[in-house]
């Protein structure tokens, strides 16, 4: 194996991300389209070019699948976070982390197959159902909680600090999270539509100055 190959997934594992992406998002476009009750597994794994088979190896259903995406995202997040130059300032470098993950998801770069600017005011109609259904209540809570796991890793490498021993990694994940479903909300519901980048540039901004009284 090559030394540009060190630390990346094989092919396979490659396609079999490639496939669970794929499957989350066209649970998320059918669902978005169609409403929660009119769309079954063999619908989404016929979207997605798989057997029922395949998608059962992946998700248990299509909870699972649509808060899939939300986990995905935060995995990736704390990946940019790693990435990030050692000597940036934290919060910098969380801002710049979620940045580019939404930014990603925006210019389809990471296969998203849709962004979060220029949406149509139907498909937001229908994300707003969608995220209110409450048969995917406990899944978004399962993927938060795993999500947020993952971002305290990431943060406690950066910071020196145990997440075992120290709260303030689980703390700033936690913020953090908070930080992106608060925006996610604003800008579903913002008459007019706002920019996404915006809203989460002013609430990890304001995270970061400490929460000030307005």
């Amino acid at each position: 194996m090559g030394t540009e190959d060190a630390g990346r997934p094989g092919l396979r594992e490659r396609k079999k991300q490639q496939t669970r992406i794929a499957l989350s998002w066209a649970a998320i476009r059918l669902t978005v389209e169609r409403g929660w009750d009119n769309v079954r597994v063999e619908d989404i794994a016929a979207e997605a070019g798989v057997s029922p088979r395949t998608f059962n190896n992946y998700f248990a259903g299509k909870g699972e699948a649509i808060a899939a995406r939300h986990l995905d995202r935060a995995l990736l997040i704390a990946e940019e976070l790693r990435a990030q130059p050692a000597g940036r300032p934290l919060w910098e470098a969380v801002t710049s982390a979620v940045l580019t993950r939404f930014a990603m998801e925006d210019t389809g770069t990471d296969h998203a197959g849709s962004g979060f600017e220029g949406t149509s005011d139907q498909w937001l109609a229908g994300v707003r159902l969608m995220v209110a259904e409450p048969a995917l209540q406990h899944e978004f809570v399962k993927a938060g909680v795993a999500a947020e796991a993952e971002l305290a890793a990431a943060i406690a490498e950066r910071t020196g600090t145990d997440v075992a021993r120290n709260l303030y990694p689980r703390l700033v994940a936690g913020a953090v999270g908070a930080a992106i479903t608060v925006a996610t909300d604003q800008w579903l519901r913002a008459e007019p539509p706002v920019s996404m980048a915006d809203l989460l540039r002013d609430a990890l901004g304001q995270l970061a100055a400490g929460l000030p009284q307005p």
